[in-house]
């Protein structure tokens, strides 16, 4: 019986992977809330994005004002939550990662510039209760002074 010909092989496997790799797309956030970032002049950047847990506050976008209203939402990964369900959302994904990745966690908080500071500080509150004390407030730079 005469060997199988396998010289084709890496050709159909890269295929494949640049098929996957085409079609394949990063999960993003849905946004649910309305978010128009505040300006600012001293801007850093988050070094290890896969460390940060973001927080957005904002008011709801339009589908879903009927049902949440037009006052300012606190929203975690895809869902609405209430401000006492931050303190248990960070500590959960905090107790995911590695020993290393907890001491570099970053917890950036994407509010809408109109949004109350009240809101803010129950949400730092509710950080400081969990221990989560290295937080990055989102904005873009000012480009007008």
């Amino acid at each position: 019986m005469p060997a199988l010909n396998t010289s084709s092989l890496p050709d159909i496997i890269f295929m494949l992977l640049f098929f996957f790799m085409s079609v394949t797309s990063m999960k993003e956030v849905s946004y649910k809330v309305q978010i128009q970032n505040p300006e600012a002049t001293e801007l850093t950047k988050i070094e290890k994005k896969s460390l940060a847990r973001y927080v957005y506050i904002g008011s709801p976008m339009s589908e879903y004002r009927e049902k949440f209203g037009s006052e300012t939402r606190i929203q975690l990964d895809d869902a609405f939550a209430e401000v006492s369900e931050v303190g248990p959302y960070i500590s959960n994904e905090w107790g995911a990662m590695s020993e290393n990745d907890k001491k570099q966690m970053t917890v950036s908080i994407k509010a809408d510039k109109n949004t109350q500071m009240k809101v803010i500080t129950d949400v730092k509150e509710e950080l400081r209760k969990v221990h989560a004390l290295k937080i990055n407030y989102a904005a873009v730079e000012r480009t007008s002074y």
